[in-house]
This record gives C-alpha cells, structure tokens and sequence, in this order.
C-alpha cells in the first residue's frame, strides 16, 4: 500500500515536473537552432549555385546577407556563423537523404530543392529534420574542427551514446581517443569505429593504448611513486572512469586478498557491466618487466578461481605503465590471455604522430584491398 502523500512530497513532485519540461524544452531549442544552422547553410549553397541573382553578388554575399538579416532583428548571423552554416550543411549534407519525399521534393544532385521558390514549407522540413540530429550546436562546432569525416563521425556516435558534455567531446578529441583506439585494434576493425563507435563485445575492446591521463594534473617527470599516481587516480576517479571507456564500475582499492598465508593487494579492482567481468588494474611507474606480467596473471588466476561467479565473464588484467616493450609482452603471454599491457602518459599525446601510425595502417588495408584483400576502408557513399 502507497504511503500518503504529505505537502514536502507534493511540493517536490510539482518541483521535479518542472525542471524536466525545462531541460526538455531547452534540449527541443538546441535542436531545433542546429536545423536552423543546417538549413541556413543549404539555402546559402543552393543560392551560390542556382540562384537567379547570384551573379550580382559573388564573393560578397555572405557579407550582404548579413547585413539584411540582421536588420530584420535575426540573431547569430554574422558573416562569421554563416561560413560556419554553410560548412556545416556541406559535411552534413547526407542528413537529408532519407527524408520523406511527401516532404521534400529531392533529385539525385541535390536532396531537397528547390527551397527557395517556396515549394518546402519550413514547418515542415524542420520536422523532419530535427530527429536527425543527435547533438547541441556547441557539439557540432566541436566536430567540423575535424577534417577526417571517419574520426568526425566516431566522435559524434560517442558524444550521442555518452551524452559528453561540449567540455568532454573537447577532451576526448584532444586525447586523440579514435587514433588511440584505432592503433589498439585489430586492422579489421578499425572501419568499424566510425560506423559504430567503440563496441566492447571481447576483453581487447577495452583497452586503449596509451591511456591518457593529463586531468591528473600531475608534471611529466619520472619519479612518482606507485602511491602518488593511484591517490591522483582515485582524485579524479569520475574522469578515470570516463578515460578507461564504457560500463566500468569502481569497486576497491589496493584490495586485499591472502593465498596460502601470502598478502596480496591489487592497485585497482573495476567491474565492466558491459562484459559482466572483473578487470584488474595495477600500477608500474617505470618499464614494463615480465615479472609484472607473471603477478598480473597470479591475480587474475585468483580473480577466476575464488571470486568471480560461475556466469561471469573471465578476469581481465590490464598493468598501466610508463615504458613496455610489445616484444616482451608478445614473448611472455599466451595468445588467448585476458592480459593487456598498456602506457600511461601524464600528457596530451601528439595528435600528428598518431594519426601518422593510423595513416600508415590504413594505406595497408587500400593495399590489402586493391589485391583483392577484405581490408576495405571505404566510407559510405564512396565509390
């Protein structure tokens, strides 16, 4: 039986209804100004190509429009905003492909036209439209900073299924995440990530190399202890979770487990819910040595045995160090091992040498592909 209802619960309850219209209204707004941007940004292309009087203002029109349009009261249609418009249209274009043609009246060149003439009613095609957009205004400024349309599209496919705010999307690119993770995947499955984003179906789709860890605000020097770095971690653990990827969950620190009268302690115990599997973190400040792989495996094999239940996932172990040498790793596991050695940097790494490392993958699937491989990279639409 439902207790009453007393006049705090009353108040409350008027209190909550009406901050979800106000955050629905306001998310309606944002995505209602990114159809505006968008279709600001097509009547500008459509009129530098079709338009009957184009002629008479050439390189001039951005600046004429908006000149007009802000005497008619019109806000964020500076000369500035309308190239930005008119970007965002010719990245986006495809938006419009699959409107409803009881819509839009479409042609093979050009997806909706002519709206000019009037025969799109502006109600209408923002209806349309407005669903096909999944982020704020702010999100797309962000994104068109980007020329590789790949990196642009995982970007956004993540900022949609996170829900990052525009100051998270910002780190994330920073931090480079889609070369870092493209260069920590299998070569077939770096197409994948821009039409998807990261999908974590196995223990290797978690693993990010290297990991990025500038929010610990920590200098880049050598001389952290172990300690110091886990302390600054557990600091910032909300964004830890955010730089480790999807479905993690904290559960301990330096835990404790005993085995035949011998103390342990693991730096750092998550549990990914996406997987439904414990991963073990732990800590190395300096190079990477064989001895540390032997332990992380120790811990996993306990994990396995004594703690995880019988329909879970296998452990998985991730040792976060400054230097390794992949050679040694390849040499000390077994192949089908839930082990994964990965770097740590207390910096943002330089985006041209991993896009270098990524370029030079990609140009081996285009080779793979024009020998008949089954490496192709094409994005959609190309021929």
């Amino acid at each position: 039986m439902n207790r009453p209802m007393n006049f705090e619960h009353l108040v409350t309850l008027f209190q909550k209804t009406h901050e979800e219209v106000q955050n629905r209204a306001l998310r309606a707004i944002n995505l209602s100004l990114v159809t505006r941007n968008w279709l600001f940004g097509q009547y500008i292309v459509e009129f530098e190509q079709h338009g009957a009087d184009r002629a008479a203002y050439g390189a001039n029109l951005v600046d004429a429009l908006s000149t007009r349009l802000k005497q008619l009261g019109i806000k964020g249609v500076s000369a500035t905003r309308l190239r930005l418009y008119r970007t965002f249209y010719r990245e986006y274009q495809q938006i419009a492909q699959t409107s409803p043609d009881s819509l839009v009246k479409s042609s093979p060149a050009n997806p909706i036209q002519p709206t000019l003439s009037g025969e799109l009613i502006v109600a209408e095609s923002m209806q349309a439209l407005s669903p096909r957009f999944t982020l704020g205004w702010s999100h797309y400024i962000e994104l068109l900073t980007l020329d590789d349309t790949a990196e642009r599209r995982f970007y956004e496919i993540e900022a949609a299924a996170n829900q990052w705010s525009v100051r998270e999307l910002q780190r994330q690119i920073a931090s480079s995440l889609y070369q870092r993770l493209a260069l920590s995947r299998d070569k077939d499955e770096i197409r994948r990530l821009a039409f998807d984003g990261q999908i974590v179906e196995k223990a290797a789709d978690l693993i990010k190399n290297p990991l990025v860890l500038e929010f610990l605000g920590l200098e880049d020097r050598p001389h952290y202890s172990e300690e110091e770095l886990e302390s600054a971690i557990i600091d910032q653990l909300e964004i830890f979770l955010l730089e480790l990827g999807k479905g993690f969950l904290f559960e301990a620190r330096q835990k404790r487990f005993t085995f035949d009268n011998d103390h342990f302690r693991v730096d750092l115990v998550f549990y990914n819910r996406l997987l439904r599997c414990y991963v073990l973190i732990d800590l190395k400040r300096n190079k990477l040595t064989h001895q540390d792989l032997g332990q992380m495996q120790m811990y996993v094999n306990y994990f396995d045995r004594y703690v995880k239940l019988s329909d879970e996932l296998p452990t998985v172990g991730i040792v976060l160090c400054h230097r390794k040498n992949d050679a040694l790793v390849e040499l000390t596991l077994p192949k089908e091992a839930n082990i994964f050695a990965s770097k740590y940097q207390l910096y943002l790494p330089s985006k041209e040498e991993l896009k270098a490392q990524l370029q030079e993958i990609t140009n081996e699937l285009k080779q793979g592909a024009g020998r008949g491989g089954n490496g192709e990279l094409k994005m959609e639409g190309e021929k």
